[in-house]
């Protein structure tokens, strides 16, 4: 990492490569290979067309009616760093640690950057957040966390290292970024964000925890929440698994306990999806990660061995964010329940004598994934529009004023699909 720092150090000397509107030679310190793109827009409006983005990264992610900018010009790189593992086939490289780096003509002296959700590859972030921080002007860097797929736990040599790996790659492509962005335009960002949904969520919580001094602040929407002693997934998916079946077949006592395990009073209509599409591969994975040499059933994440809580302890959040950070999270969130998540980190914040550092919505009827939200307009709410939102309240935060104090913000009536307010 010493390396990429004076990289950084050095490019941000260089002469620029051209003069913003035109197209020059930007390199990625540390990168193994880039390939390097000029396009009449970066935005997914353009890219669709020009095949500089993959949809299927992000499909699902956001709901149709999310609004779509178009005609930010500007420079493309996609590329990887070095790195041993295999599972990011996209271009034909097969080599994770992909990135895509985004320069546009117009910029307005930032970087925005971000990991990918879920296990998910490095376009996954395109339509939710890349689309509206290239329409403002900023420069925008993506990262595939350095592996990817049901299959990531395979990497590394230990339990953990593969979602170790995702918080190195988050530091890695911020640092190379900057020191594109001053190869580009002459000058290192005025101001770097991070931001995230899902695992991507996370990784902003962590940088914020570990790597302050990178950025200037970060929206975090309905980062996973990892904490030795719980809660974390292996607390309250194993339980609602276990009950979901008899659930399923008519017991209150079974309902009851995916009550009890955290899952929202009235999310019972998304229980049948999740548990078909998200739980049990989601425990599954994850716990091939931390736990390896688990061989049975039903999960009790309390009496596994110490090992496999030290695995969870080394990737694990504290609350001590060191810049401003504004949480967003759903109160029908049937993957990560927001009471077994961001109500909890807000807590972990405020015990850690940082609540002046974070704003935390609640968004009532959210959920984990808005494309949802197609399938049920009349019972749940996107929040990409409040991510929105809450961007451009964060951006007036680090010039000074305030944003709307932490709040459950209700349904509201209107286009729900291109509108949040947070007051």
């Amino acid at each position: 990492m010493r390396l990429f720092l004076v990289l950084a150090m050095m490019l941000a000397l260089a002469t620029p490569s051209q003069a913003a509107g035109g197209c020059g030679n930007v390199r990625v310190p540390g990168a193994a290979a880039q390939r390097l793109s000029c396009l009449d827009d970066l935005t997914t409006t353009g890219t669709l067309a020009t095949g500089h983005t993959v949809p299927s990264d992000w499909a699902g992610l956001t709901s149709a009616g999310l609004p779509a900018p178009k005609g930010v010009p500007g420079i493309q790189i996609d590329g990887y760093f070095p790195d041993s593992s295999t599972s990011n086939t996209t271009h034909g490289w097969n080599h994770d640690a992909q990135f895509v780096l985004r320069l546009p003509d117009r910029w307005n002296g930032g970087l925005v950057v971000t990991g990918s959700p879920g296990v998910r590859r490095q376009y996954a972030n395109d339509r939710a957040i890349g689309d509206q921080v290239l329409a403002a002007g900023y420069a925008f860097a993506a990262t595939d966390k350095g592996n990817t797929g049901a299959d990531f736990h395979t990497d590394g040599r230990r339990p953990g290292d593969a979602i170790a790996e995702w918080n190195s790659r988050v530091t890695q492509l911020t640092i190379a970024a900057r020191a594109a962005v001053a190869h580009r335009y002459g000058r290192l960002p005025s101001r770097t964000l991070a931001a995230g949904m899902s695992n991507g969520g996370y990784l902003v919580r962590w940088q914020l925890e570990n790597r302050p001094w990178l950025y200037d602040g970060g929206i975090d929407w309905e980062g996973t929440l990892w904490h030795e002693d719980g809660p974390n997934l292996f607390t309250f998916l194993p339980p609602a698994i276990k009950a979901y079946p008899a659930y399923a077949n008519g017991s209150a006592q079974a309902h009851q306990e995916i009550l009890d395990a955290g899952f929202a009073p009235g999310s019972e209509f998304l229980w049948k999806y999740h548990n078909d599409v998200y739980w049990g591969l989601t425990q599954r994975i994850y716990q091939a990660e931390f736990d390896p040499s688990f061989a049975g059933t039903d999960y009790d994440y309390a009496a596994r061995p110490r090992s496999v809580h030290r695995a969870v302890e080394r990737i694990s959040l504290t609350g001590r964010i060191g810049k401003p950070l504004i949480t967003l999270h759903g109160t029908l969130d049937t993957l990560l329940p927001i009471t077994r998540d961001s109500d909890v980190y807000q807590r972990m914040v405020t015990d850690q004598g940082r609540a002046g550092l974070q704003r935390y919505y609640r968004i009532v009827d959210g959920n984990h994934v808005d494309g949802l939200y197609d399938a049920y307009p009349d019972k749940l709410r996107p929040i990409g529009p409040c991510f929105r939102t809450a961007f451009s309240a964060l951006e007036g935060w680090l010039d000074g004023v305030r944003p709307p104090a932490s709040a459950t913000i209700p349904r509201a009536s209107g286009d729900l699909a291109t509108s949040c307010a947070l007051s």
